[in-house]
């Protein structure tokens, strides 16, 4: 059994993506082979599938993430995005990964799935609370009205209606 990848997703640049040492873990393979065959195909990995991190961002995450400061960094690390993530598992062409790389996909439309869930309750919410301040003037209006009918009301002057002699 595959355990959760979504663990590995990290939110950087405002993207969903992987790291590569944690990518790379999950495909069985090093780091370094990883992105070795990242770097034998640079076309495949434009900047919407990967970026590499900036120092102000590695540090930011290092001070997040434990795991991070063990890493001996000469190099700043690589963000794959899902494309990314994909794309990495046709580079390395193994069993595992093509495997991996399925599992992770099924993280990234788990992970999607939530968010749009969570927007449809918002929305949801929303309208209903919309709806229930409409429904509540509306509702103060009846009752408004149905107080006037029942106040006791003044007897007016003039009789009306048609008169005996």
């Amino acid at each position: 059994m595959v355990q959760d990848q979504s663990r590995f997703i990290v939110t950087i640049r405002g993207q969903k993506v992987i790291m590569d040492a944690d990518l790379a873990k999950l495909y069985g393979v090093t780091t370094k082979v990883l992105n070795q065959a990242v770097k034998r195909n640079p076309k495949r990995f434009p900047e919407p599938f990967m970026f590499q991190l900036t120092r102000e961002e590695f540090d930011v995450m290092r001070s997040q993430f434990v795991t991070a400061s063990k890493r001996n960094i000469r190099y700043m690390p690589f963000a794959f995005t899902e494309h990314g993530v994909l794309m990495a598992a046709n580079v390395l062409n193994s069993i595992r990964a093509i495997t991996m790389s399925v599992e992770i996909v099924l993280a990234f439309v788990r992970l999607r799935r939530l968010t749009l869930s969570v927007e449809k309750i918002t929305k949801r919410m929303d309208a209903l609370e919309l709806g229930f301040q409409q429904h509540d003037k509306q509702l103060k209006d009846v009752f408004d009205t149905i107080r006037m009918l029942m106040a006791p009301s003044n007897p007016p002057s003039k009789k009306i209606g048609f008169r005996n002699n």
